[in-house]
Parts: structure tokens; C-alpha cells; sequence
């Protein structure tokens, strides 16, 4: 709850306390005047009927002294640090074993990207605003360079080892790929012109295919050229992670797009599950029927198979 002073067409003004729950609305009108004086102690009033009458959230005496406030509201913005994220996330960091990595940049990034998720630039004001750490954005350029290069093999193995510590065995992935762009004219080995997800047909990319246990727990990724044909990455990625990783055939679940007939084919050869993600507006009006109808008697948790010949 909050004062409010309305200025009325009389020339008065009101002074109301307003709530914001479950919409605004005036919970009561204190009263009102055009006398400077009276207004001031009628906003002292409807404050004090907010903290003795409505107000249900208590406010605690931690017992500090004149000295301590003064002390307290002294401080400015610039002086206060945010030290949450990286006590509560910084643990689950460690926890997990990225700390192996030993580099205090990859995990303020880490986490910096999790609760605050901007461009390189904004990162390093962010840094510097809320943990007083001072980076260029060159020096992040040159350090995810170098986490590529030196620490990805590292980096997917510590996350690998802690999926497999919740999932137990690795049953079921998901796979996906999308496309990212860079606001550049000129390809080179690795960024190319091809089929853009965001629409931005001009622009150089790269394809990253994301591969993805139960409850979405990392297993690996794979960086590929802007050029590549997302169908053609699903086998050789899964193929790679299982020998590397030595895991089962899992059932393999993704679009329609990654799962194409060659793919089908060959997963069907080698023995794969799969299941395939689709759209039902793609289908025939017939099979449009048979999936409304089979599907509209099912409660949460039910499934139905339906024959597609």
C-alpha cells in the first residue's frame, strides 16, 4: 500500500491510500484540503494508518543506533556490492566440479550469464557495477577463445559427470540445433551464409547442436559451419558422445527437421529408438481426425498410439 495525493477540480487535494492488490484501488481517503500544512499532516496520517491498520508485513528493529543509521544512509549505490548470486550459485558451481577449471573468470561469467544475460559489453558493466571486477570486453573475447580451445573436453566431461550422477543412466536425449549470427560481412572457416533460425539470411553464422538428457541435464554440445545441414549432425554427435562416454543406445528424441527419412533410415539400421517431433497441421484432414479424436479423451499423464500407414 502506498499514500496517493489526487488534485481534485476544486483545487483540493486528496490524499488517499491506494492498494495495489488484486488491482488498484482506494482503500480509503484520509481527506483533504488545499492548505499546504494540512496536506503534509494528512500524508503523515494515511501513513501511519498504512503501518498500524493494513500494512500485514512487520517491520524488525535490528537494533541499530542513531550512529549506524547515519552510517547506513550515507551509503550510496556505487558502495553496495551484489554478493548473492555469487555465494549461492558460486556453490553450486563448486559443487558440481566447474571449479576444476581453475579460472575466476569462467566462473563469474558462469554465473554473471544465469542472472544477468546481456552482451559482452553490458557484462563488464555489470561486473564492474555489482562486484567491483574490472574486465574489458576484449579480455572475455580472448578467454572464451581459449575456454574453447583448451577446456571444452574439460567442461563437458565435469558437466556430463554430474548428469550422470542424477540421471543414474542415460536412457532418453534430446536433441536440438540452432543458429547463431554475427553482425559481420565477410565468412571465414567456421562462420558461413546459410539457413538462419533468427532470419538474418545475410548475416555469417555458426550451428550449434545442444544434446540434453531427462529434465533437460547437459550431456554435450557441438559447434558447426553456418553452411551445414542440421540433418546431418544428429548421428555423427550422438555417435561420437556414446563412444566417448560409453552410454547405451538412448532413445533419441527431436524434430521432424533433424529426424529426416535418411536419418530414420539409418537409425532404424543401427538399431536406435527415436521419436519424432511434428506438426499436427502438417498432417492429412483424415489423420488431423483420428489424432482429435483419440486425443480428447486423455487426462495428464495418458498417451495413445495411433498407426500411421
Amino acid at each position: 500500500m502506498f499514500v496517493r495525493k489526487k488534485k481534485n477540480t476544486s483545487g483540493t487535494i486528496s490524499i488517499q491510500i491506494i492498494s495495489k492488490y488484486p488491482k488498484y484501488h482506494v482503500v480509503q481517503t484520509v481527506g483533504c484540503s488545499k492548505n499546504e500544512n494540512e496536506i503534509k499532516e494528512l500524508v503523515k496520517k494515511a501513513q501511519t494508518l498504512i503501518d498500524t491498520n493494513f500494512n500485514t508485513q512487520k517491520q524488525l528493529d535490528f537494533g541499530y543506533s542513531k550512529e549506524d543509521k547515519d552510517v547506513i544512509e550515507s551509503v550510496v549505490n556505487a558502495k553496495v556490492w551484489t554478493v548473492g548470486p555469487s555465494i549461492v550459485l558460486g556453490n553450486i558451481f563448486d559443487r558440481i566440479g566447474f571449479d576444476k577449471i581453475g579460472n575466476h573468470l569462467f566462473k563469474k561469467l558462469a554465473i554473471t550469464r544465469i542472472v544477468y544475460p546481456v552482451s559482452k559489453l553490458k557484462t563488464t558493466k555489470y561486473l564492474e557495477r555489482h562486484l567491483n571486477y574490472h574486465v574489458s570486453t576484449q579480455t572475455i573475447y580472448n578467454f572464451l577463445d581459449k575456454l574453447h580451445d583448451t577446456h571444452k573436453q574439460e567442461v563437458e566431461a565435469i558437466a556430463y559427470a554430474h548428469t550422470k550422477k542424477i540421471l543414474k543412466q542415460i536412457t532418453v536425449v534430446f536433441y536440438d540445433m540452432t543458429t547463431l549470427y554475427f553482425e559481420i560481412k565477410e565468412e571465414d572457416d567456421l562462420r558461413k551464409i546459410g539457413f538462419s533460425k533468427d532470419g538474418k539470411f545475410q548475416k555469417p553464422q555458426i550451428m550449434l547442436g545442444l544434446l540434453v538428457g531427462e529434465n533437460g541435464y547437459p550431456i554435450g554440445y557441438e559447434i558447426f559451419q553456418g553452411n551445414t545441414f542440421e540433418g546431418k549432425t544428429l548421428l555423427p554427435m550422438i555417435d561420437a558422445l556414446q563412444a566417448k562416454y560409453g552410454f547405451s543406445k538412448p532413445i533419441i528424441v527431436a524434430d521432424s527437421g533433424l529426424l529426416s527419412k535418411e536419418n530414420v533410415k539409418e537409425l532404424t539400421e543401427q538399431d536406435y529408438e527415436f521419436i519424432i517431433g511434428a506438426r499436427i497441421k502438417n498432417e492429412s484432414d483424415e489423420m488431423k481426425d483420428i489424432i482429435l479424436k483419440k486425443t480428447s479423451q486423455l487426462k495428464d499423464g495418458q498417451s495413445v498410439s495411433i498407426l500411421k500407414g
